[in-house]
């Protein structure tokens, strides 16, 4: 569904139409043919053939039990055909798409609540480059990204959340941009620990149903902004710092190629292309990593496995 790309006259920008891939053949089943779409919202909670997320890149999704798509936020165009970040909650069933929570316009603030508890009236920010995943029960998690404080305040964040049961749950981490990690000790998890807010960062479910997160662009234990190759996993309502550097900008230790080594760790960088394996062994390709000293960014193309 969507992204920055090319529309039906070639012209580029972000676009809402939304595919299906099966027996060796695409479906356009939605959306527009054209970019810059408004979101037609329609009524909360009440699906109709006419309702459509707006353009948009960056967004996050998930797939329910039943295998409904749902998609939040990213960055586009709002009902308005206003440009920016989003923080709608949708759910595509049945040929339909049902505007589900958050606002139908740019640039809002995160409704928090109290840390741990749902409610109706919770919601993330607006944000885009979120790490997501579903649970072993069904529920949908995100964390982090680029987006909007509680205070509107724009920026990297590391605030984890829960939805389940049509409400959103504060989690973890802080309501307020631009926070540093606190690691801890590496393998020990506690509850004051957290990783630093952060955006594009990799990300997986191991059997047990933990989060495991690796790398993006934050901030480091010094409260530095740059990229990242720290490995964290999350369990049991605490993190623990399993791997990597708590500084930024840290190159890789490759070891030697197909051989483990505790020793090896990939060197800072962020958008990775990130899977779990069928044996549960995590695995990451490539990236990018912006090269002050070129001051450009620089891509990766190297292949690596974890055994969590």
């Amino acid at each position: 569904m969507g992204g920055l790309g090319d529309d039906s006259n070639g012209v580029a920008y972000v676009l809402n139409d939304l595919w299906k891939y099966s027996a060796g053949e695409w479906t356009w089943e939605g959306g527009s043919n054209l970019i810059n779409q408004n979101g037609n919202y329609g009524i909360l909670g009440t699906a109709a053939p006419s309702n459509v997320p707006g353009a948009r890149q960056y967004p996050v999704n998930w797939v329910d039990g039943t295998g409904n798509l749902w998609l939040f936020g990213g960055w586009g165009s709002d009902s308005t055909g206003t440009l920016g970040l989003l923080k709608d909650l949708w759910m595509y069933s049945g040929g339909e798409w049902t505007w589900m929570g958050g606002s139908n316009l740019v640039n809002q603030s995160g409704t928090y609540g109290t840390q741990g508890m749902g409610a109706s009236g919770n919601v993330p920010g607006a944000r885009e480059f979120v790490l997501s995943w579903t649970d072993t029960a069904g529920n949908f998690w995100l964390f982090g990204g680029d987006g909007l404080d509680s205070t509107g305040a724009s920026g990297v964040l590391n605030d984890l959340w829960k939805y389940s049961a049509g409400e959103w749950t504060w989690i973890s981490g802080s309501n307020l941009m631009r926070q540093s990690g606190v690691y801890g000790t590496q393998g020990t998890a506690a509850s004051t620990n957290v990783p630093g807010t952060r955006g594009g960062a990799a990300g997986w479910t191991d059997h047990a149903g933990n989060l495991w997160l690796f790398g993006g662009q934050g901030v480091d234990s010094n409260g530095n902004y740059g990229d990242l190759n720290d490995m964290w996993k999350y369990g049991a309502g605490q993190w623990t710092w399993m791997s990597g550097s708590n500084i930024l900008g840290q190159t890789g230790t490759y070891g030697t190629l197909g051989i483990a080594d505790p020793g090896n760790v990939p060197g800072a960088r962020y958008q990775v292309v990130s899977w779990t394996a069928a044996s549960g062994n995590f695995w990451l390709f490539g990236g990018s990593f912006y090269d002050s000293s070129l001051g450009s960014v620089v891509e990766f193309n190297d292949l690596w496995e974890y055994e969590p």
